[in-house]
């Protein structure tokens, strides 16, 4: 059976821990491409041993980095399916990019659901956003933000059926934490960066705007407004999204969203104060 026309493109740094697992669940593509970020561990290793290609590059930020990737990584396909280390791709949803990819229609670009585990157990009401822009044209597809970037596809978007699946705890809550900590830091530039601008802050557009993506953009510019941030995003995730239906779990991962939400708060003012 021929391969499909897609291209896989994984992001690393020091990822050697859950890589293997990764490049497993698309096995089925022969054209595997790791983008890291000059790792330090076996991360560069256990890609060459599973004849992925390699594209070694600085971290500068999220949406810079990406849009390079996008640009000057010389995929063989016409369609990019882009994944993290720690995410694996299930039977059900490798049929549907299959599929998609042979009869994709007007689309540019394609929408999947990711499931995140916590200790084993499916965060499915407490998590934020379950959706993501992950298989595309590359030339159709750019990012902006400093972290947490937004997708923005130059086209129709479709949705596929099947699940990424996504384990952001693999290595450990202290893992977590020194992560989350490095992305408050950028999310705190990015929201400061946006009140000198004049960023994307639409009450309108944040209730009405069509693109799912676009309109995640303007409701996380006004939820930075709201006055007791980390109370509201506890509240959000575990009452008004019933993430106290996720058991044990959801209670401790919407007390972790709390902290980071507080992080950003933090530094947030402490950047404003030394403008």
């Amino acid at each position: 059976m021929p391969a499909p026309p897609i291209s896989v493109l994984i992001l690393t740094k020091n990822e050697e821990q859950d890589l293997s697992a990764c490049l497993a669940s698309v096995a089925w593509c022969d054209d595997i491409h790791v983008f890291d970020s000059h790792s330090t561990d076996a991360t560069q290793q256990i890609a060459r041993d599973a004849g992925a290609h390699i594209t070694a590059r600085p971290f500068d930020n999220w949406a810079a980095h990406q849009n390079w990737g996008l640009k000057n990584i010389p995929f063989r396909h016409p369609w990019v399916f882009y994944l993290d280390a720690d995410e694996r791709v299930t039977p059900e949803l490798q049929s549907a990019l299959v599929a998609a990819a042979a009869a994709p229609g007007p689309n540019v670009a394609f929408r999947i659901q990711r499931r995140d585990f916590l200790n084993g157990t499916w965060l499915r009401h407490v998590q934020a956003s379950p959706f993501y822009l992950r298989l595309f044209r590359p030339e159709k597809m750019r990012y902006e933000r400093l972290v947490n970037p937004v997708s923005i596809p130059d086209g129709p978007v479709g949705q596929l059926s099947g699940y990424l699946d996504h384990f952001p705890f693999s290595k450990g809550i202290a893992v977590w934490l020194d992560r989350h900590n490095q992305y408050s830091t950028l999310e705190a530039a990015q929201i400061v960066a946006n009140r000198r601008t004049g960023g994307p802050s639409s009450l309108r557009a944040a209730f009405t705007e069509r693109d799912f993506n676009r309109r995640r953009s303007h409701q996380k510019e006004l939820f930075y407004r709201l006055p007791a941030r980390p109370l509201a995003k506890f509240l959000i995730l575990y009452i008004v999204k019933r993430g106290f239906l996720d058991g044990r779990a959801g209670l401790r991962y919407a007390i972790l969203q709390s902290i980071y939400e507080y992080m950003i708060v933090l530094k947030t003012k402490e950047l404003t104060r030394a403008l």
